[in-house]
């Protein structure tokens, strides 16, 4: 298989991208490196079926010749992370709305399948346990940009979806639901690498607000596992599936957890949200996947722990 990987020099991307080479098949990786990194792409870096591509995807006419030379398109480029989002609104938009829509667009012209990573935050502030696929986005008001980027990749999932039904291109859809792993930056707001890196240092471990807020957290390991289950699966095309884990966490206790396996005497320290992003920041209290549609159609269950993640991250930032 000939698979193009968006994003692939990313977080997550770079994991997808070593699992397929794994796998034996040929990857083509997209990335303008404007959150991504070369350096995630090192462990495979030599291998003769990875090309890199260090280009936008807005660049259609290079997109195109890309998308052509695919069978199977792994798009996850995107502008991630609260801070990011609050930092660079402009961008933010742009490439999530008007990157899949050209890869998209480019896509149709050959029908080639179209994987399109979206994100647990297009529920928005319904806090409904567990959330079902079928369940309601309840977004804050547009004054509040950090609703933008809820807004804008469910713009993304209405375009895939519209794909499949006004034009037959085999689109599917995962949702991530906080996924963590080795190669997480907490630059932009990503809690588990920021605890780490604090934990770590000595440095003073910050809870944003009162830190009751819950959180479903996923293996990178097992979000890759799932999404190239979903790109094989024939029932999976024109369809949406929650990608996490039913466990959930408090973001005191996972601090304590972090604490706790790293050995640190760091303090634990509470930060209001008004200190941390902006006046009038709006966050959720519970955010939990409902995953019965990707065990009954998929047959995929995650497997790993939030112990053993945090322990992979922990050896990661300690190498």
């Amino acid at each position: 298989m000939r698979a193009l990987v968006t994003g692939g020099a990313g977080f997550i991307g770079s994991h997808l991208t070593e699992a397929l080479l794994a796998e034996g098949h040929e990857v083509a990786v997209v990335d303008d490196l404007s959150t991504g990194r070369v350096e995630n792409l090192s462990a495979v870096a030599r291998s003769p079926r990875l090309r890199t591509h260090w280009t936008s995807i807005l660049d259609e006419e290079r997109l195109q010749e890309y998308v052509d030379e695919a069978d199977v398109v792994y798009h996850l480029a995107a502008a991630v992370g609260v801070r990011l989002i609050l930092e660079r609104p402009v961008e933010t938009i742009e490439t999530n709305i008007v990157g899949t829509d050209r890869i998209l667009r480019c896509a149709a012209k050959a029908q080639k399948k179209v994987i399109i990573a979206s994100t647990s935050e297009v529920y928005g502030k319904n806090d409904a346990v567990p959330l079902k696929e079928t369940d309601d986005g309840v977004l804050g008001p547009t004054t509040k940009s950090r609703w933008s980027y809820a807004c804008a990749k469910a713009i993304d999932e209405f375009l895939g979806l519209a794909y499949v039904k006004a034009r037959g291109l085999p689109v599917a859809i995962v949702r991530y639901f906080n996924t963590i792993g080795p190669r997480q930056i907490g630059r932009y707001g990503m809690v588990v690498p920021r605890f780490v890196q604090q934990a770590l240092a000595g440095e003073p471990i910050t809870v944003y607000g009162d830190g009751e807020q819950s959180r479903s957290f996923t293996d990178v390991a097992d979000a890759v596992a799932a999404t190239i289950a979903v790109s094989r699966h024939p029932r999976a095309v024109g369809e949406v599936f929650n990608v996490g884990t039913g466990r959930e966490i408090t973001i005191n206790d996972l601090a304590h957890r972090v604490k706790e396996l790293t050995d640190s005497a760091s303090p634990i320290v509470h930060i209001p949200y008004d200190q941390a992003y902006e006046g009038g920041f709006e966050d959720l209290r519970r955010r939990v996947p409902d995953v019965t549609k990707l065990q009954m159609v998929v047959g995929f269950t995650a497997r790993l722990d939030i112990t053993a993640s945090l322990g992979k991250v922990i050896a990661h930032f300690r190498r």
